[in-house]
């Protein structure tokens, strides 16, 4: 299906966004726990005039099916399916929060499908956690966050939104349409499978494995990883970080030219960057 000059599909469970031409450098942009592809649509623009976009909408979240498993490697499988049926190589993986996890996990278990990583608000570690702002406490947590997850109206689903950000920020109306979609019980396994990943093994030690190009792209703000951690991405060899003064959890919301700017200069350098060695 077109809409817009955007091509839309499901596959392997996955509702799947294609920008940009097919014949670019390709470009897949994962979303962050119980968001979708929609959250990155401010970027989208700048991003798809040099490359083939593709967004996906995880497992259990936006207009994507629930699914058996919500595994961080389960989820990286079925991306992996996809970007196999699409004949993509080389890919630049960007993951957003949480979805920093399935683009590393994509690559570790798929070496073959990506180029670069690059991160952006993603938590290397545990230790870096903060504390939540109090909405997020009420609306996700129990003992209250299921009632109030079925009784959410849009203004409290900006608002929700508007707490990870350090500034005004403008919402796509289909990012709240999307976040309407993603059940309570999707919503925290997801987060439980996130964590349980993240405490398997911290994020930098995973990509020093890897020998690949990384970007780490962090708001000096951000309420919900400690900001300064993002310095822990510089002991993986190739790792460049980028700190975005007065913005918190969320770039492609807050800062969307300077995200986008800073993604482009990424997939550019990392497509025709050699391997990394140590």
């Amino acid at each position: 299906m077109k809409e817009n000059g955007t091509r839309t599909h499901l596959s392997h469970g996955l509702h799947v966004v294609r920008d940009g031409p097919p014949q670019a450098p390709p470009l897949l942009l994962v979303h962050g726990t119980g968001a979708s592809g929609a959250s990155w649509g401010p970027v989208i623009p700048a991003l798809a005039a040099r490359h083939h976009v593709v967004r996906v909408d995880l497992p259990g979240c936006g207009q994507s099916p629930p699914a058996e498993s919500y595994e961080v490697p389960a989820q990286a499988d079925r991306v992996a399916a996809l970007l196999d049926d699409l004949g993509l190589r080389s890919v630049t993986v960007a993951g957003h929060s949480s979805g920093g996890y399935v683009a590393t996990a994509l690559a570790e278990r798929r070496p073959d499908l990506v180029g670069a990583v690059a991160l952006v608000s993603t938590g290397p570690d545990m230790d870096a956690f903060r504390t939540q702002p109090l909405v997020l406490r009420l609306l996700l947590g129990p003992p209250f966050g299921r009632l109030l997850w079925a009784r959410r109206t849009d203004a409290m689903i900006r608002k929700g939104i508007g707490a990870t950000a350090a500034r005004p920020v403008d919402v796509p109306d289909g990012m709240i349409d999307d976040l309407r979609n993603t059940s309570y019980r999707a919503f925290r396994t997801l987060s439980r499978r996130n964590i349980a990943y993240l405490t398997e093994r911290a994020v930098p030690e995973r990509l020093a494995a890897l020998r690949l190009p990384v970007l780490a792209v962090f708001g000096d703000a951000d309420p919900r990883w400690e900001p300064s951690s993002a310095h822990r991405y510089g002991a993986v060899p190739g790792t460049r970080v980028e700190m975005l003064s007065g913005v918190g959890h969320l770039p492609p919301l807050e800062a969307p030219a300077a995200t986008a700017e800073l993604l482009l200069r990424f997939a550019a350098r990392g497509a025709g960057a050699p391997p990394v060695t140590h």
